[in-house]
C-alpha cells in the first residue's frame, strides 16, 4: 500500500491544534492548548464519550482556556488599578503619645541671675501625654492621563474577555478534530481487520490448492506475504488509534489512565449552500478574536491619548481633618486643605518617548487587525473549498471502493477456477485497501473542513455538532 493513501488521516492532534489556532496563536499558546489540568481519578470501567461530552470536558480543563481566563482576570485587575488613580484616596490613623523632651537638645539653655524664690526654667519638659485621631484624603480633580489610561484598561479588559471566548472556539475545534481522528482511526482498524480476514482466507485457499496440486508454491508465498503485510498494517494502525485516544484525553483533561470509547459516528452529510461572501461577513460579525483585535486597537488609541495627556496640567486636592489633645475629653479639631495645579515643563524627553512608544504600539495593533481580517477571509474561503473538494472526493472514493471490491471478487473467482495465479488477487486486495483508505481520508477531511468552517465563522462552540451532524 502506498504511504500517501492515508494522507487524510495523517494529521496528529498537535498538528490539528496548530491548524486550528492559525497565525494568531503563538507556539507557546499551541502547547497550552495541547495540555490540560486533569481532574478526578480514573474509573475502573471505560467511559462512553460523546462529542458533546468531550467538548464540555475540554472547555473545563484545557490549559489554553484556563490560561486565557487567567489573563482576562489579570486585565480586570489592571482596570481596577487604573480606576483607583481617579478615585479619592482616604486613610485614617489614631495614635497616643507619651513623651519627655530635653530642650537642651534643641539649643535651649535658660540661665537667669539668682532671684529669691525662683528656681529657674527646667530644660527637661514632661513626661506628658497627648492623642491624635486623623483622616487624610487626596483626590485628582483633573488628570487627563489617568482618565485615558483607565479607558485603555477598560478596552484591554474587554479584549481579554473576547480572547477567552475565542480560546473556547479553539478548544472546541481541537477536540472535534481529535474526536473525528479517533473515529477515522477506528474505521480504518475495522477496514484492516476485514482485509486481514480476506488475506487469511486467500492464504488458506492457496494452501489448499497447492496441496491439491492445482497451484504452485509461489502462490502460497504471495498470499502469505500479503497476509503478513495486512497484519503489520493492522498492528500499526491499532497503535496509532490508541495514541490518538491518549492525545484526546490529554486535551480534554481526562484522569491519567482513564479508558474511554467513542459513542458518536459521523456519517457523510453534504453542507448546505453557502456563498463565500456571506460566510466572510458572518465571520467578521461573530469572530471573538476579530472583535478582540478591534478592542486592542481602541486600547492602543486611548493609550496614545494618555501619553499625550502627560503634557496637560493636573489638579489635585489634599487635606486632613483630625482631633488632637491631651485626651479624648480634652481635644479639639484640626484640619488642613491644599489645592494644587501641577505642570510638566521639562522632563528630559520622557513624555516624547512615551508618545512614540504608544504610537508604535497603535501601528502594530492596527496591522495585526488588518492581518487578522485577511486571515479570516482566507480561512473561510479555504474551508469552503476544502468542504467542496472533500465532498467530491467522497463521491469518487465511494465509487472506487465498489469497483475495487468487484475487481477483487472477479480475481478471486479466476484464481479459484485456475484461470489465473494469485498475482491478480494480491493486486486487487491492494486496490481495495487503497480505495478504503481514500474513502476514510475523504470522509475525515470533509468533517474536519466542516469543523474548520465552524471555527472560521466564530460559531464552533454553538454549532459545531449541528454542522458536523454527529449521530
Amino acid at each position: 500500500m502506498k504511504r500517501d493513501a492515508r494522507s487524510g488521516l495523517q494529521w496528529g492532534l498537535g498538528i490539528a491544534i496548530f491548524l486550528v489556532a492559525g497565525a494568531s496563536v503563538s507556539a507557546q499558546d499551541t502547547g497550552q492548548f495541547q495540555g490540560s489540568v486533569p481532574a478526578g481519578t480514573a474509573a475502573a470501567e471505560p467511559i462512553r464519550l460523546t462529542l458533546d461530552g468531550a467538548i464540555q470536558r475540554g472547555l473545563k480543563a484545557n490549559l489554553g482556556v484556563l490560561t486565557r481566563n487567567t489573563t482576562s482576570e489579570t486585565a480586570k485587575a489592571q482596570r481596577l488599578h487604573a480606576l483607583s488613580a481617579l478615585m479619592p484616596q482616604v486613610t485614617a490613623s489614631y495614635g497616643e503619645t507619651e513623651e519627655q523632651v530635653n530642650l537642651a537638645t534643641f539649643g535651649f539653655s535658660f540661665k537667669f541671675p539668682p532671684i529669691p524664690g525662683f528656681t529657674g526654667i527646667p530644660t527637661v519638659v514632661g513626661p506628658f501625654h497627648y492623642m491624635a485621631a486623623q483622616a487624610f484624603a487626596s483626590m485628582k480633580v483633573f488628570d487627563y492621563n489617568a482618565r485615558k489610561t483607565y479607558s485603555a484598561a477598560k478596552e484591554s479588559e474587554k479584549a481579554a474577555e473576547l480572547s477567552a471566548n475565542d480560546a473556547r472556539d479553539l478548544v472546541v475545534q481541537a477536540v472535534a478534530n481529535g474526536y473525528l481522528l479517533i473515529i477515522a482511526d477506528a474505521s480504518r482498524v475495522e477496514s484492516l481487520k476485514a482485509q486481514v480476514t480476506t488475506a487469511q482466507a486467500l492464504y488458506q485457499r492457496a494452501s489448499d490448492q497447492k496441496t491439491a496440486g492445482l497451484s504452485p508454491g509461489i502462490d502460497v508465498l504471495r498470499a502469505q506475504v500479503e497476509m503478513k503485510q495486512q497484519q503489520q498494517k493492522l498492528l500499526a494502525q491499532q497503535n496509532q488509534y490508541d495514541k490518538d485516544k491518549l492525545s484526546l484525553g490529554r486535551v480534554i483533561g481526562l484522569p491519567p489512565g482513564q479508558e474511554f470509547t467513542i459513542a458518536d459516528s459521523t456519517p457523510f452529510a453534504p453542507l448546505e449552500a453557502m456563498t463565500p461572501e456571506a460566510a466572510v461577513q458572518t465571520a467578521y460579525r461573530q469572530r471573538a478574536d476579530y472583535e478582540s483585535a478591534k478592542r486592542q486597537v481602541r486600547a492602543a488609541e486611548e493609550a496614545l491619548r494618555a501619553a499625550r495627556g502627560e503634557w496637560y496640567p493636573t489638579v489635585d486636592v489634599n487635606g486632613f481633618y483630625g482631633d488632637e489633645g491631651p485626651s479624648i475629653n480634652n481635644s479639639h479639631g484640626v484640619f488642613t486643605v491644599t489645592g494644587a495645579v501641577n505642570f510638566n515643563i521639562f522632563n528630559g524627553g520622557r513624555i516624547r518617548s512615551d508618545v512614540e512608544q504608544a504610537r508604535a504600539a497603535l501601528k502594530q495593533r492596527s496591522d495585526d487587525l488588518a492581518d487578522l481580517g485577511g486571515q479570516i477571509d482566507y480561512q473561510v474561503r479555504a474551508a469552503l473549498l476544502d468542504i467542496r473538494s472533500a465532498a467530491d472526493q467522497v463521491a469518487v472514493a465511494q465509487s472506487n471502493v465498489e469497483l475495487a471490491n468487484q475487481t477483487l471478487g472477479q480475481a478471486q473467482d479466476r484464481f479459484t477456477a485456475g484461470v489465473a495465479d494469485n498475482i491478480e488477487v494480491v493486486q486487487a486486495q491492494e486496490s481495495v485497501a487503497t480505495a478504503n483508505d481514500a474513502l476514510l481520508g475523504a470522509l475525515y477531511s470533509h468533517n474536519v473542513a466542516k469543523a474548520a468552517l465552524a471555527r472560521s465563522l466564530g460559531m464552533a462552540e454553538q454549532g459545531i455538532q449541528k454542522l458536523i451532524e454527529v449521530k
